[in-house]
C-alpha cells in the first residue's frame, strides 16, 4: 500500500489541481490545500470553528460522518449545499484515493 494518494481540488476559477496526498502524516484536506498554496485561509487551525475551509466533494467517496461541531459550523456559513464539508474536518487516507473536490466560494 503506497504512503500517497492522488486527490482533485477545483479552485475557485473552476481549476482542477491533482494533489499528491501524505496519508501517514496525520494531514487534512485543508492543511493539504495550504501546503500547494491553494487559496484556502483555515484560519481557525482546523478546530472546525470558521468555514474558511469550505468545500463540495465531488466524487461518490464513503466519508465519515460530519461532527456535530462540523454541522454547527456549516449551519452559519455561507453557500452550503448538501455536498458541503469542512476540509479541515477530511483526514487524508487511503480510502480517499481519488477524491475531487471544489473549494467553495469566499464569504460575503
Amino acid at each position: 500500500m503506497s504512503d500517497t494518494i492522488q486527490i482533485t481540488v477545483i479552485d475557485r476559477d473552476n481549476q482542477p489541481h491533482q494533489l499528491e496526498a501524505p496519508t501517514d502524516m496525520g494531514l487534512n484536506l485543508m492543511e493539504l490545500c495550504k501546503s500547494y498554496e491553494l487559496p484556502v485561509q483555515g484560519t481557525c487551525g482546523g478546530m472546525a470553528l470558521c468555514a474558511s475551509c469550505h468545500v463540495y466533494i465531488r466524487s461518490n467517496h464513503a466519508l465519515p460522518e460530519p461532527s456535530d461541531d462540523e454541522l454547527a459550523m456549516l449551519d452559519s456559513a455561507f453557500f452550503v449545499q448538501e455536498n458541503s464539508r469542512l476540509g479541515c474536518q477530511i483526514k487524508l487516507r487511503d480510502t480517499l484515493e481519488g477524491l475531487e473536490v471544489q473549494l467553495a466560494p469566499e464569504s460575503v
